[in-house]
């Protein structure tokens, strides 16, 4: 009996065509993509992470999108749960599983032995007091001073991943990286990175948030607002959706919640670009080469003869 495939990651940072490379390497290998965007597994959350629509899927299946509800948190353990329990279906069928997307600590934790710290209750909910009275702003600011690598990793609008950053740090004493095992592989994988110019990278940013806008995104906002994305603590921060609440409780005007969703979008992309770049095991290709498919295709042949 043969053996099973091995996982593809596809993975970089927003807007750099990841989803077209994957349907692309899909049709090439016989595979299907298993989502690894943190805010597409939100149902009804759209048009502002750019989920793939049935077009844009040319026919292959995409798992694990539109699992929660917007008032949920997220969970990495439970994703972590069911992104294993559909890679090893698909791996036993000897499909290939595409794992795809920018949301690093989620891919990391489907590929690798990865056991998260623990949690204090009563650390936890004197951080979420102070996360209410103060902002996420002062938050940030202290973690940036006990441990800049998490607070480079962090959106600063991001209270409750800041909140669990700083809670790690207090009850473990050491930086929140630190806490983190060296990975050891739970699947083989070949991990393919994909990132364009920062210059090009930026443009497709503006044009991407003026698609999102043209398609409708405030009404798109609008209808989960009544649905209950404010009470929702992470869909609630999530880029753009966060701008448009602003723009609805008038504290950004249009324009201004426009433009912090594009600015705000570049600065994410940096962050995600130093977060995949510290893997020496990822194969970087330019997504502005036409024959990136090619490409994708030779290095997982390459890592996989004679496995």
């Amino acid at each position: 009996m043969s053996e099973p495939p091995p996982v593809v990651a596809v993975v970089g940072p927003t807007a750099t065509g990841k989803t077209a490379l994957a349907v692309g390497l899909a049709h090439r290998l016989g595979g299907e993509v298993v989502n690894a965007d943190s805010m597409q597994l939100y149902r009804g959350m759209d048009i502002g992470t750019a989920k793939p629509d049935l077009a844009e899927r040319q026919g292959v299946p995409h798992h694990l999108l539109d699992l929660w509800h917007v008032r949920e948190p997220a969970s990495v353990a439970e994703y972590r749960r069911q992104a294993r329990a559909e890679i090893d279906r698909l791996r036993a069928a000897g499909v290939v599983p595409l794992l795809v997307g920018g949301s690093g600590l989620y891919v990391r934790a489907v590929l690798d032995e990865l056991d998260f710290p623990g949690t204090d209750a009563a650390v936890r909910a004197r951080l979420t007091d102070e996360l209410a009275a103060v902002g996420p702003g002062v938050l940030h600011a202290r973690l940036a001073a006990v441990d800049p690598a998490a607070a480079a990793a962090v959106l600063p609008s991001n209270g409750r991943r800041i909140v669990r950053a700083l809670e790690v740090v207090e009850i473990t004493g050491r930086p929140f990286a630190a806490t983190l095992p060296e990975p050891a592989p739970h699947y083989p994988a070949v991990v393919l990175g994909l990132d364009r110019e920062p210059a090009e990278l930026d443009a497709r940013i503006a044009e991407r948030v003026d698609r999102m806008w043209a398609a409708g995104f405030v009404d798109e906002v609008a209808a989960l607002a009544d649905d209950g994305l404010r009470e929702g603590p992470t869909a609630s921060r999530a880029l753009g959706y966060a701008q448009v609440l602003a723009q609805f409780d008038g504290t950004l005007t249009a324009a201004e919640a426009r433009e912090r969703t594009v600015s705000g979008t570049r600065r994410f992309v940096r962050r995600q670009r130093s977060w995949f770049r510290r893997d020496a095991a990822t194969t970087w290709l330019d997504a502005a080469d036409p024959g990136v498919v090619d490409a994708a295709a030779a290095v997982i042949a390459d890592r996989t003869i004679g496995r």
